[in-house]
């Protein structure tokens, strides 16, 4: 045994083996064999000494000192590669440029810009390199500024990485999303655009809390002193603002009336329902604009601008500029679409045996606006224009019950689908653990003032 840990240790020294055989070698000259083997015993132990005393000392004089780990080294940047040796430019894609152009200013050959074009196209629709849109230029630090990455940003979020090292790749991939949880509170005074500008809160969040209680809130008619309180959430890109994400709560105390949104998955569907677990989605948006003013009211006997005759007004004029984005307000089917006196061009839907609405004086339909065509609520159908009998533009919406007119801002809306009882019990929970949390949100009027000009 300790021949053989001795003739291993030797076998990995190999200046001890040669001075081993050296020495063998001159033992063997002044003893015979047998001399030699009678006192090999007596040998082996020196020799084990020898080496365990030398292994020790050459071990704590040559220890190899592992290094630590570099914690401040390279790190992957914002689009998924590393760059800390590469030279970074950030230009903005400018009018009528292409991916051709910004590349061959970059110094892609006219001979391989083809190629990266070819591989581009699977991810990226190369015709549509939108001006001011972002892109980087990753380059070696050498006399030819050799490019090795290029990205182009689609969004903030969105980017498309051109990898131009050994073999072309391009790819699509998104930045990280940072999600941060705010609160807001305001008290209406002019608007609920104008109130969360002065709560330092963006249009965004205006927008997404009057889709929710669309069907609820006539938001054209806010009063002063309503008041409203949300929680949501913030996404971040690269520690900026990029949108408002989920939100995870919201009260509304209009006309002295309070409205919740509670949100709940039922149906594989995020929705909203009120305290009482009724949803807030019902068969009709209250308006077919996200936003404008009303210039004229549905009435009996109104005196027409233009006809200089009173005669029945038997829809809700919204004004807005051309081109305003009109929504139908529920689900159905195009019943009529085209040109009508002084209607100008119209848009009629049938949503179901009892329910019509329709959309005059507009300046053109949306895409596949047809007769047939099936339409969802919120969906856009066309744009406010003023053809027909019009004094400037608007969206002249009416409201037919069983064929005859109504008030479109009177009518009673049916309900949607409220919380299936199999589910009662988990979405009362989820009701509670929200209204605790709005309930510690104080409504706190905002001395910032944002007018409206």
């Amino acid at each position: 045994m300790f021949y053989r840990f001795s003739l291993f240790y030797f076998l990995n020294k190999p200046n001890f083996v040669k001075n081993f055989i050296n020495y063998y070698c001159l033992v063997k000259t002044d003893l015979n064999t047998a001399t030699f083997f009678q006192s090999s015993y007596f040998f082996v132990n020196i020799v084990f000494l020898s080496t365990l005393l030398l292994c020790l000392t050459e071990c704590s004089d040559n220890r190899t000192e592992v290094p630590a780990k570099n914690t401040q080294g390279s790190k992957v940047n914002s689009f998924g590669f590393f760059s800390d040796s590469l030279e970074q430019e950030t230009y903005a894609v400018s009018k009528n440029e292409t991916l051709s152009d910004i590349l061959l200013k970059l110094g892609v050959s006219s001979t391989e810009i083809p190629r990266v074009i070819d591989k581009a196209e699977a991810v990226l629709d190369v015709r549509k390199i939108v001006a001011g849109n972002l892109y980087h230029a990753y380059t070696k630090n050498d006399s030819l500024n050799t490019l090795v990455y290029f990205v182009y940003e689609k969004s903030p979020r969105h980017f498309i990485v051109f990898d131009l090292n050994d073999q072309i790749n391009v790819y699509e991939s998104e930045k990280e999303v940072v999600v941060r949880e705010n609160r807001k509170s305001a008290v209406i005074d002019q608007s609920l655009y104008v109130s969360l500008m002065n709560a330092d809160a963006t249009p965004e969040l205006a927008i997404k809390l009057s889709q929710i209680f669309a069907w609820q809130i006539d938001f054209y008619h806010l009063q002063k002193g309503d008041n409203f309180k949300v929680i949501y959430d913030e996404l971040y890109v690269d520690d900026k603002f990029f949108a408002i994400g989920s939100i995870k709560g919201a009260y509304f105390n209009h006309l002295g009336k309070d409205f919740f949104a509670i949100p709940f998955m039922q149906d594989s569907i995020y929705q909203y329902f009120d305290e009482k677990g009724n949803s807030l989605r019902k068969a009709f948006l209250k308006a077919p604009l996200e936003f404008g003013r009303i210039s004229s009211r549905y009435s009996k006997s109104r005196f027409h601008p233009v006809l200089k005759t009173r005669r029945p007004h038997l829809g809700v004029d919204y004004a807005a500029p051309v081109g305003t984005p009109i929504r139908t307000t529920g689900d159905g089917v195009v019943a009529e679409v085209g040109y009508n006196g002084g209607s100008g061009k119209f848009i009629k839907i049938r949503h179901n045996s009892v329910y019509t609405t329709m959309y005059l004086h507009l300046s053109r339909y949306a895409k596949g606006i047809k007769k047939g065509a099936k339409v969802q609520q919120g969906q856009f159908i066309g744009y406010v224009g003023s053809t027909g009998l019009s004094t400037g533009p608007h969206l002249d919406y009416r409201f037919y019950v069983n064929g005859s007119p109504v008030d479109p801002l009177k009518v009673e809306v049916p309900p949607s689908h409220p919380v299936k009882e199999m589910l009662r019990a988990k979405y009362e929970v989820q009701r509670d653990s929200v209204m605790k949390l709005l309930n510690k949100v104080e409504i706190i009027a905002s001395e910032k003032r944002f007018d409206l000009q």
